[in-house]
């Protein structure tokens, strides 16, 4: 891994969706997540991230420095465990340096020191750690970490028409149910998605906070390529066609930064070409950036 990255930046990501279910809402009954005053759709960043950590699981292949904590199925108090094992850090004894004979004052709990190199030692394991933090004190405790890169929720462009479509298998699961249907074996099922949506994600990499968690240039060349390729790598029925239309990232030449995020943000625009008609792929709209006037300092970088 190279060097902690010197830079601020901020990032607007732009992807679209067509006939698919972007992010269902399991208190909903699955459905695509709007916002109830607006209509627009909703794609939360908890989304975002499992799509980011799961390409780099697929493209990385769990190499040396970039595992991925919160996966499925993990169990994530027996990874904290197993950094302190790696460590030869034994929990069930009392801490080295305690010369008067106090035990822990909880059997498997990590002690000051102790958490503090667990925790270097979660970051150096754990892309997604060094990228977006992680709560670890669930367990053996290796503190807390506040990842350098954040995101918002994405929203549509324009509201969304949330669409429940009946669908039909030619098959049953049980002898029962083929009895009681007199050999017709169908079995009737429910689909949700939206027609087509153009989502805008909001995004911010603090340099300050990759310092402390070790957060790389090499990490962030291969966040880049999650983000643009993430969805290539995650098809399936629900989904539709989902696709990343555009990255625009503000880089900015100094760690503090050299304008606010809202107003370089404010630079980016997606406008419908024609809003008598609904819109169906991504040629509907325009997407204009403002470069005119940009605060000194600042660089846009498209992907």
């Amino acid at each position: 891994m190279s060097t902690p990255i010197k830079n601020r930046y901020d990032f607007v990501l732009v992807f679209d969706v067509k006939d698919g279910n972007p992010n269902g809402d399991p208190d909903a009954g699955n459905l695509p997540r709007t916002d109830a005053e607006s209509g627009q759709g909703i794609v939360t960043d908890v989304c975002l991230k499992r799509k980011v950590r799961n390409y780099v699981q697929l493209i990385q292949a769990e190499a040396t420095g970039y595992g991925i904590f919160v996966k499925e199925k993990a169990v994530l108090n027996n990874l904290i465990t197993g950094a302190y094992n790696t460590l030869s850090i034994d929990l069930t004894q009392p801490p080295a340096n305690e010369k008067d004979g106090k035990t822990r004052t909880k059997e498997g709990a990590g002690q000051k020191g102790e958490i503090d190199k667990a925790r270097a030692e979660m970051t150096r394991t754990y892309f997604d750690i060094r990228t977006f933090g992680a709560v670890m004190s669930t367990g053996a405790n290796a503190g807390q970490v506040r990842g350098p890169v954040q995101m918002t929720f994405a929203r549509s462009v324009d509201p969304v028409v949330t669409l429940e479509h009946s669908i039909t298998r030619m098959a049953v699961a049980t002898e029962a149910e083929a009895e009681k249907q007199g050999g017709d074996n169908r079995t009737m099922g429910r689909k949700n998605t939206i027609p087509y949506g153009v989502y805008v994600a909001h995004g911010f990499v603090s340099a300050h906070l990759a310092n402390q968690t070790g957060f790389s240039e090499d990490d962030l060349k291969l966040l880049w390529d999650a983000l643009t390729n993430m969805f290539e790598h995650d098809r399936s029925a629900a989904r539709g066609l989902m696709s990343t239309q555009k990255l625009i990232v503000f880089k900015h030449d100094s760690a503090l930064g050299n304008a606010p995020a809202h107003k370089l943000f404010e630079r980016v625009a997606i406008t419908r070409n024609d809003p008598s008609k609904p819109p169906r792929d991504f040629s509907a709209y325009t997407l204009t950036i403002d470069r005119k006037g940009l605060p000194e300092g600042v660089e846009i970088i498209e992907k």
